[in-house]
């Protein structure tokens, strides 16, 4: 059998494989049930030094590592944000992994960089933001973020810390929301900046910053001798989905001379629907974007839209033109090698242009709006139980809530009644969530989000989380 001939049959296979996959997800926890070390102590110690056949990698494959896998696609996964694909994302994908182009620059593919400028320009306009930005596909919103830094930098130094490098006289201060995600701090020290240069905002009784707390921190920064840089307001906080005030964010940001960054990673998404347009107020007055179709619009992970307002600060913060990637249409074209740190790209477009062609903005809508109800139609449920407590503003489809019984209980106690409440949910692999802490209190958290989630799914979720309350008070 030719090497072809054994691609075309394990091909066929596998594509078998995968659709029997979604057929019976269902059947496999959601949260794999593997215990620290055990996947690894399965595998050889050392490489086999001559081939294996394929079928032998492929049972390896069903019998070790299918059972350290967290099953993301399970229309019962519930936990983190989504991490979500689709069909036609996966053919995409196929296709880009096929083809293997390095996308650095576009001579050397020109389709992946005008397929890039395209699907960038189809998702600005379609989600509302402003017509004049321009943008590029990033791995994570972390890194889009962490770009956004080094354009703060490098407009604020006049390029000079990229040729120079610091002096040691810096004193820059960058601010958040106390609600920010993880990523923002580790950017910060990622750049060079110090943790300490970060300040974290104090939030609302919704969990967003308040904007007069940032302009108070802002001017005491000024006075005390710091350099206020950037502010990174979060349209969607990962922990409860708050939406901090971007447009008076904005507004301190430009009366006061700093960078303005906006991460809406997750709940960007839902711009495309007309609905939920309020969340593009104030980004006229930003200066970068972020959100991720890799979450929630049925893209493969890695896909993250980055926009700017300042296309030449993002190239020129970040260009570098050695003599071999010079090319005669370096001035007609996008080469987006300079739009970023990796100069080494993925054919990231192709996938999402695949899901927004097979889709189409109606049928992802159609979606979108299907699990914001499903979201409203658990919180109805669980209030009419009358033993459970919203925690946290219900705007898209995350929900925050505990478990709390009728008398006096303490935070404490009621903190280890949620944990234990997750932990046996989550071990019975029917289901998966996760958590955070919102002012100290152990906070349940269920996102209605997986593309193939419908009302079944969360009633059976539903009837989970009431028998495992009932177990509980009946002390099994």
């Amino acid at each position: 059998m030719t090497e072809i001939e054994e691609f075309k049959k394990y091909g066929h296979q596998l594509i078998d494989w995968i659709a029997d996959y979604y057929e019976n997800i269902e059947q496999f926890p959601v949260k794999s049930q593997a215990v620290p070390r055990e996947i690894y102590n399965t595998i050889s110690e050392k490489a086999p030094d001559d081939s294996e056949s394929f079928d032998d990698v492929l049972k390896d494959f069903e019998d070790k590592i299918l059972k350290g896998i967290t099953h993301w696609q399970h229309p019962s996964f519930f936990a983190y944000f989504n991490a979500n694909t689709s069909f036609p994302s996966i053919l995409g994908e196929l296709l880009t992994s096929a083809i293997g182009a390095q996308c650095m620059i576009w001579e050397t593919s020109p389709a992946a960089a005008e397929l890039e400028e395209k699907v960038c320009n189809w998702l600005r306009d379609a989600c509302g933001l402003p017509a004049h930005w321009h943008g590029v596909i990033q791995d994570t919103a972390s890194t889009a973020t962490l770009v956004a830094l080094l354009m703060a930098r490098e407009k604020h130094s006049d390029f000079m810390i990229n040729k120079a490098g610091f002096t040691g006289n810096e004193k820059f201060a960058f601010y958040c929301s106390a609600e920010a995600h993880s990523s923002i701090e580790k950017d910060v020290k990622i750049a060079g900046f110090g943790s300490e240069s970060l300040r974290k905002i104090p939030v609302d009784e919704q969990y967003a910053m308040k904007p007069e707390m940032l302009e108070r921190q802002i001017e005491k920064d000024m006075a005390d001798g710091f350099t206020p840089l950037c502010v990174i307001s979060a349209v969607g906080t990962t922990g409860s989905l708050a939406f901090d005030p971007v447009h008076e964010i904005g507004r301190i940001c430009r009366r006061l001379g700093l960078f303005h960054h906006v991460d809406a990673a997750y709940a960007g998404n839902a711009a495309i629907l007309p609905e939920f347009k309020w969340l593009t107020d104030g980004l006229d007055l930003a200066d970068t974007y972020v959100f991720n179709p890799h979450k929630w619009m049925f893209t493969n992970f890695d896909c993250s839209l980055f926009y700017t307002a300042d296309k030449g600060l993002l190239i020129r913060t970040f260009e570098i033109l050695p003599e071999y990637l010079k090319t005669d249409h370096d001035n007609e074209v996008n080469n987006y090698r300079d739009w970023g740190i990796q100069l080494g790209r993925r054919f990231r477009a192709l996938k999402l242009w695949f899901v927004l062609r097979s889709f189409g903005l109606e049928g992802i809508r159609k979606r979108f709006r299907e699990h914001v109800r499903l979201a409203n139609y658990f919180v109805e449920q669980i209030l009419l139980d009358g033993r459970f407590e919203l925690l946290a503003p219900v705007k898209l489809n995350l929900v925050c809530f505990w478990y709390k019984p009728h008398g006096d209980h303490s935070i404490d106690e009621l903190n280890d009644l949620n944990k234990t409440i997750e932990k046996r949910i989550n071990d019975t692999g029917k289901a998966y969530i996760t958590h955070t802490k919102l002012e100290g209190r152990y906070t349940l958290r269920i996102v209605t989000g997986q593309t193939n989630v419908s009302q079944c799914h969360v009633d059976d979720f539903l009837r989970l989380l009431k028998e495992t309350v009932d177990e509980m008070e009946s002390g099994k």
